[in-house]
């Protein structure tokens, strides 16, 4: 008879893991929790996919960093367009990275 083995991972996960799971013969076990629970399980996924897109630089790392992003706004009750809207202003008024620029020192 094989034995159960129990991996624990304590993370907010995507909403369709638990059946990809499944399909794998595997038995998930989740919970769901209060937003502001959520909005902390949250803020670890950020550190975790920005530690992930800083380690192999890929465009899916860099897309899992902007979805875990999303599911911050959609905690905040903010759209995705208007969240662009908040972005797009703060770059007209302060700019965007497309020059490369980096700030060495300041003289007064």
């Amino acid at each position: 008879m094989k034995q159960e083995r129990i991996i624990p991972y304590d993370k907010a996960i995507r909403d369709k893991i638990p059946e990809i799971i499944k399909a794998t013969g595997k038995t998930p076990v989740v919970e769901t929790v209060d937003p502001e629970v959520f909005a902390r399980y949250l803020n670890e996924k950020l550190e975790e996919e920005l530690n992930e897109y800083r380690k192999e630089g890929s465009i899916e790392e860099l897309a899992d960093l902007v979805e875990v992003v999303y599911g911050l706004l959609h905690l905040k009750g903010i759209t995705v367009q208007e969240f662009e809207a908040i972005r797009t202003e703060k770059a007209k008024k302060r700019g965007g990275f497309e020059k490369r620029l980096v700030l060495k020192k300041v003289i007064e």
